[in-house]
């Protein structure tokens, strides 16, 4: 860390403490207007926390490691972030929860490349840090209403697909990769006629030697259509335009468009610039954009260091996609149930409250912004069905892509046990019986109506994903005795 000279004027040449500098203040009391950030830091050994948290908020602002007298051509004490409070992290000895305020001067608008260069930029490799994570943010209404949000929403996407009063059900086609256009384009049809709303690409299905970008378009919308006719239902196919260059996504999306998809992927690694562009073009041009949050666990899995998905969860939203993956709590990927829950309440609701259970460190108010749709995909199958509608809720989809494609009957069959698991819990639900309790129940009384959700059923039986979770919130709810 910085170490002090001598005491002396603040703007006088030399080394000083982060503190000293104005970076920390107890006092400060945050405005309305100011962007806040809660960070989990781990100093090195001997290094005093509160000088750290100071650090924190002022690499992350205004700082450098020596005092600049150029910092008096500005309005400094208004521009330098500022550490307001520090907490000690719970069950967690040597790590501190420091409150950073920002004024919202120091941001663009509208940006989400600015927000975080400016909140995750170096910081994240300074020496004197053993790690640290960003764990919330509260965004305030003047900076929220400088970003148009998702381009369809929640509402309007359930209109045009004319599904109401259920979750959506989709399919990720498997294998991910080595399939031909042509059959590539058969696993969709099969899924689609047998049930389900959606198929999807994969995060890697982009155009390999296997199989062209524009053969898979032509295959799958082909699909889409027969399905359709077939079953009367609205149908679709998450067409990924992802690739190199924005000239290549804006080629394949316009392809999309022209072939009559009501929606298109990106993936979380091409970038917050290209994410916000595609996110304008499906809004000018009436697209449902679906983000498959690929690579996201490389920084926001691990407890110290990183960024917290709610986090990601949040700038997504500003961003402008429609459907985001938010985890499945039972299946295969990480997902602790209460913090799954804050992600999903950050995807669909139009007003977060602190729940420090959910691992939500402040509120957030999205002023009229649209809703995102959260997905809950990978390991999840119809067994699954009861503890999916409980945990998840409605607006959600529930993609089932080995436990569809895996199906001992065929694919139209796996689609058909998924659509009529379904449906029988819905309907249980909605005739108020306990559908977590009762789930295995409801589900055998349908399969005996029902061969394939009984061979579902069957071969899936023994299958869990009970692992301990690598992130789970700090505070936990107790009862209080009056």
């Amino acid at each position: 860390m910085n170490v002090a000279s001598p005491p002396r004027g603040r703007y006088d040449a030399g080394v000083m403490k982060y503190k000293e500098m104005g970076y920390f203040d107890l006092d400060y009391q945050p405005k309305q207007t100011d962007i806040l950030a809660c960070f989990r830091v781990t100093p090195q050994e001997g290094v005093d926390p509160e000088e750290a948290a100071a650090a924190v908020a002022g690499e992350s602002s205004t700082a450098t490691w020596t005092v600049v007298w150029t910092d008096r051509l500005t309005a400094a004490d208004m521009y330098r972030a500022k550490c307001y409070r520090i907490d000690p992290v719970p069950g967690a000895p040597g790590s501190w929860f420091a409150y950073i305020a920002y004024d919202l001067d120091l941001f663009e608008p509208g940006s989400i490349v600015n927000l975080s260069a400016s909140i995750i930029g170096n910081v994240f490799g300074f020496k004197p840090l053993k790690a640290l994570r960003l764990e919330d943010m509260r965004l305030p209404v003047a900076y929220v209403k400088t970003f148009d949000g998702p381009a369809t929403g929640i509402v309007v996407e359930r209109e045009r697909l004319d599904k109401f009063g259920r979750p959506l059900l989709g399919a990720t086609v498997k294998p991910k990769l080595g399939l031909s256009g042509r059959n590539y384009g058969r696993v969709v049809y099969e899924a689609l006629k047998g049930g389900l709303d959606f198929t999807k690409d994969d995060e890697n299905i982009n155009s390999q030697p296997f199989m062209h970008w524009r053969d898979r378009f032509l295959y799958c919308m082909e699909a889409v259509n027969r399905a359709q006719a077939m079953t009367g239902e609205v149908k679709g196919t998450y067409l990924n335009v992802s690739a190199g260059t924005m000239e290549d996504m804006y080629e394949r999306a316009e392809f999309a468009k022209q072939l009559g998809s009501t929606i298109i992927m990106i993936d979380l690694v091409i970038g917050y610039t290209a994410i916000q562009s595609m996110s304008k073009w499906a809004r000018r041009n009436d697209m449902i954009l679906h983000l498959h949050r690929a690579g996201h666990s490389t920084y926001t899995r691990q407890k110290s260091h990183g960024v917290s998905f709610r986090v990601i969860a949040k700038w997504m939203r500003l961003a402008g996609v429609d459907h985001i993956h938010a985890g499945t709590v039972v299946g295969k990927l990480e997902g602790d149930p209460a913090t799954t829950a804050g992600y999903y309440d950050i995807c669909r609701e139009p007003y977060n409250r602190e729940q420090l259970e959910h691992g939500l460190f402040f509120e957030q108010d999205w002023a009229g912004l649209r809703r995102m749709m959260p997905v809950a995909s990978g390991g999840i199958h119809a067994g699954q069905m009861h503890q999916l509608l409980t945990l998840l809720g409605e607006d959600v989809v529930l993609q089932f892509g080995g436990g569809t494609i895996g199906h001992p009957m065929g694919i139209a069959a796996g689609a058909i046990a998924n659509r009529v698991a379904l449906e029988c819990m819905v309907l249980a639900r909605n005739e108020g019986r306990d559908i977590m309790a009762e789930g295995p129940d409801i589900l055998a009384a349908a399969a005996r109506h029902c061969t394939p959700l009984a061979q579902a059923l069957e071969v899936w039986k023994d299958v869990t994903f009970d692992y301990a979770s690598t992130d789970t919130p700090d505070f936990v709810s107790t009862v209080s005795v009056s």
